[in-house]
Order: structure tokens, then sequence, then C-alpha cells
């Protein structure tokens, strides 16, 4: 018999404990990404070593460079990164960020409506995909058989804007701010669901698998990873003269952590040994880092 669909988050039975922490890339020129994620993003250099950086906000680690002298941007029909989504605070946060979009004329891709969130898309210098977003108070979004409303409707610009009020300095990226989501290009839907659902143990909350992709989460968030097939539907993945995607972290506690592992193991996956972190690929070839959230 199969189990009836919770209608809303508070009926899952997962609970909202996953984290996600900074996602690696390989770019062709370090100073010249440095100078994107600093100048255009918001972003600060919080270590650096020959060839690396890790850039955040506050203390919190979010975008991991690897120089690859050369690299080119990846393939479309390649797997790997769709985007990396930036979580901002707060909509004033958000206003401030567009304000300072159109005040340095940093060129965007788009600025989209969510009914959830509202985005920014941008895209860097190696072709990278990244949306910066603020979430709606998440009692106004609309559940309905246990998939979350989403649209993509254009985005009230003024209104961001004018949500920072007076305010409207911008100072970078404010401490508080996460890495929200990952989103990324797959090369097959059903494979990949019964990765991220059968074996990591998300929630599937919007499923546009007739549209091509899924949207998988834990605690009734909006998504934590969104999949699609878009442009990589039986792709391989990015090569190394690509500039692409190297790794996602992914933070659970260990009681989690240790049960995920449990579940990779079981199905054939190399998972390390308890208590300390492992990576995995997906069945796509994108590789998650998982590790312990405090």
């Amino acid at each position: 018999m199969t189990a009836p669909v919770p209608a809303r988050p508070s009926e899952f039975t997962s609970t909202p404990v996953l984290a996600l922490g900074a996602v690696a890339l390989t770019v062709a020129d370090l100073g010249r990404s440095l100078a994107y994620y600093q100048g255009a993003i918001g972003l600060r250099v919080l270590e650096q070593s020959e060839g690396r950086a890790l850039l955040g906000a506050g203390t919190e680690g979010l975008v991991e460079l690897h120089e690859r002298k050369g690299a080119t941007p990846s393939l479309a029909g390649h797997t790997g990164l769709y985007h990396l989504a930036i979580l901002l605070p707060g909509r004033a946060d958000l206003g401030r960020f567009v304000a300072h979009l159109m005040a340095d004329r940093v060129p965007v891709q788009g600025a989209s409506d969510h009914l959830v969130s509202e985005a920014l898309y941008l895209q860097d210098l190696d072709g990278h995909g990244i949306e910066v977003y603020a979430d709606r108070d998440r009692t106004g979004w609309d559940w309905q058989n246990g998939q979350v409303q989403m649209g993509t409707l254009a985005a009230d610009i003024e209104g961001i804007v004018a949500s920072a009020g007076e305010d409207t300095v911008w100072r970078g990226l404010p401490a508080g701010t996460v890495m929200g989501h990952v989103h990324l290009k797959v090369a097959d839907l059903n494979r990949t669901r019964a990765f991220y659902e059968g074996l990591l143990g998300l929630d599937v909350v919007v499923d546009f698998s007739r549209q091509g992709a899924l949207f998988v989460s834990q605690g009734g968030y909006h998504h934590h990873f969104g999949l699609n097939v878009w442009q990589s539907g039986g792709g391989g993945a990015a090569q190394e003269g690509e500039a692409r995607l190297l790794s996602a972290q992914v933070r659970l506690p260990a009681a989690q952590l240790e049960a995920t592992r449990a579940r990779l193991l079981e199905a054939g996956y190399a998972a390390g040994s308890a208590g300390e972190p492992f990576t995995v690929s997906d069945p796509s070839g994108n590789l998650l880092r998982f590790g312990l959230r405090a």
C-alpha cells in the first residue's frame, strides 16, 4: 500500500538539518575570477594559496576556486554545475545587491520571482552560473500534495530595491549569507532520483520530470538540489580542460551522516569509515563531499 503524500512540510518525516557548504570550481585565471567574485558578487577572500582561493561572506566559505590555466567554459551537453545559489538573509539585502548591480553595470542574465523566493541570475567569466536570492517567508509557501508550488515570473525589481529603504550602500554580501542550493546538470533523471531520494534520503518537493527537472530537499525547504537534463540528457562529465564543477559540500549531523553512509555502503559506494568525512559521485559524476554539521 502506497503511503499518503504529505500535504505540507511540517508533515515530512525528515527535519531541516542538512546544510550546504562551499562549491568548488575550476577557473582559467584565478586573478580574474577573484576580481569578479569580489567586485561583482560581493564575496571576500577567506583563504588563498598558490592556484586556490576560498571566498565567503562573514566566516562562511561559499565558493572555492581552483586555477586551471587556459580552461575553456564547459560544453552545454556535459553534466556538472547549472548554477550555484547564494542565499541572502533577507529581501533588503537583495535590494542592496540589485542596487549595486545597477550602479556598477554588472551584466545579469535574468531576474525572477519564483513564488517562494526572488532571484537574480549571473554568469562568471568561465561560464559558471550564479544565482543570488532571498526567500519569502515560509509561512506563505503554497504546498499541494507534498509539492511546493513554484513558478518563474518577472521579478519586481523596483520593489526589491525599495525594500532596502534608505540604506542602499553596498558593503558586499552580509554575514549570514549561505549556500542555499546547488542546481546540477545530470544525464538521466530516473537514476538521479534513485540516488538523491533513495540513497541520500531527500524528499522530491518539485516534480517537473515531464519537463526534465526535479527539486529535492530536506525538512520542507523548496530545494537544496535542483537536477535537470535540459542541456545534459545522455551527456558525459566535463573534461579536465574545461572550467567545471569539482565538488559540492553537504553537511549533516552525526546520526544522519552515518545513516547516509550506511545506505551508500549497502548500495556499493565507497563511503569511507564511520566518523570520517567522505566523498561520493552521483550517477552523473557530480562529486559530493559529505561532512559533519556542528
